[in-house]
């Protein structure tokens, strides 16, 4: 149906009297107009609802290291290579070399080697199939961990190869509920153990809960319930290392590099590696820094798809509206007023589209952070980025209905009609 517009004289026709038609024009064909913006409105939401979740998660990964301590380093057995492409890689640190570290390397404060493995943990009629960690006292100030009720593992419990465990808080309200697990015994695998304490709650680190962990003494761990798996010494999964503080953290991991590659005999490659926070950090930010481009790529795909259904809309219009564009130009409109007017129609729909599109993404990246332990921060980029491309796209896909309409010949355009 021909919208009907008042048609003044336009040999001179004013951009707010353009902008004034364009609106009758568009409301004339609500349902219409509404449609054709749904692509802009969904691009638009997509785009800043995506941003605003990646930079959401990279600021949680931030946020989460940065509870470590700027200082706290983690050396790696095996090379990256093997650890990203197979979980049987060589195990080549020893609890040895964590002692060699804690006396040898000057810019370290304090080492915490652990013992990683899954058993399950029982206690009456109740178990639980959770991560179990073998390891020293100083994990406490290397991690930043601290006991709610109780004691942690002392040195005698390592000297003595003591059977205490210390449960994390999940792994102690499984078990024991709202009970005092203090004095109890639990079996870690087939191994009795008393319990001497329990972890205050952590919450979680890269998806991992940190809660539902059970700590034994190392030696313990590998004497009764790893057993010994190397000839070189106690195996240990990993190496955690606090340096003596924050300027010393790049001194601390070259003295690491040199002692082990003495001690292992190194000439070639190594067979383990040394990573700071901020590495790791590096890490995690290119991994969710790329998977924020992808998805905010994917979702720009929406904003393309809606441009080509303003170009579709604005061409159906030109068809319906020959008559009134041939008695226009009749009447002294010039081409390039006919320009003008489909251009600001074309305009406004993308423009009105990410308006809609900016609020309803701005409200999905809100709902997130609050239901979500993600912080999703608005991206004042993203959002001026997602509405100017909208508003170039109605107006790049409105050019060529916009042309066609401002070279129709008035007397072809009338007889048309």
């Amino acid at each position: 149906m021909v919208a009907q517009t008042q048609l003044p004289q336009l040999s001179g026709t004013s951009f707010d009297e353009t902008v004034k038609m364009a609106i009758t024009t568009l409301t004339a064909n609500k349902l219409r107009s509404l449609l054709t913006m749904l692509g802009i409105v969904i691009g638009n939401a997509s785009v800043i609802a995506m941003v605003g979740i990646g930079q959401g998660a990279q600021r949680l990964a931030a946020e989460q290291f940065e509870s470590l301590g700027p200082n706290t380093l983690f050396v790696l057995p095996g090379t990256p290579e093997e650890r990203s492409t197979s979980f049987d890689f060589t195990r080549t640190l020893v609890y040895e070399d964590a002692l060699a570290i804690a006396e040898q390397v000057p810019a370290v404060q304090a080492v915490a080697p652990q013992i990683n493995l899954n058993r399950v943990i029982t206690y009456r009629d109740k178990n639980t199939n959770d991560p179990v960690v073998g390891t020293t006292p100083d994990f406490l100030s290397v991690r930043s961990f601290k006991v709610a009720r109780g004691r942690f593992i002392s040195d005698l419990d390592l000297e003595r190869n003591n059977r205490v465990a210390v449960l994390g808080a999940e792994v102690a309200r499984i078990l024991f509920d709202e009970g005092n697990p203090i004095g109890k015994r639990v079996r870690v695998g087939a191994v009795s153990f008393e319990v001497i304490g329990v972890m205050e709650q952590k919450g979680s680190f890269l998806g991992e809960d940190q809660d539902n962990r059970v700590y034994l003494p190392l030696t313990t761990m590998a004497n009764q319930v790893v057993g010994r798996t190397s000839p070189f010494g106690l195996e240990v999964t990993i190496i955690s290392v606090s340096a003596k503080d924050e300027k010393s953290v790049s001194a601390a991991q070259f003295q690491i590099k040199n002692l082990l590659r003495l001690r292992h005999k190194i000439s070639g490659e190594d067979d383990f590696e040394v990573q700071t926070q901020k590495d790791i950090l590096q890490i995690v930010g290119t991994i969710t820094g790329g998977l924020t481009l992808m998805l905010a790529a994917i979702a720009a795909i929406s904003l393309l798809v809606g441009g080509i259904g303003v170009m579709n809309i604005m061409l159906v219009s030109v068809t319906e509206r020959t008559q009134e564009i041939g008695l226009r130009k009749a009447i002294g409109a010039r081409e390039r007023d006919i320009l003008v007017q489909f251009l600001v129609e074309a305009t406004i729909l993308a423009a009105a589209g990410g308006a809609i599109g900016t609020l309803v993404g701005v409200s999905g990246v809100l709902v997130v952070g609050a239901l979500s332990p993600l912080p999703a921060p608005i991206s004042p980029v993203a959002i001026v980025l997602a509405v100017g491309v909208s508003g170039g796209i109605g107006l790049s896909f409105g050019v060529f209905p916009a042309r066609r309409a401002a070279r129709l010949d008035p007397i072809v355009a009338l007889r048309t009609a």
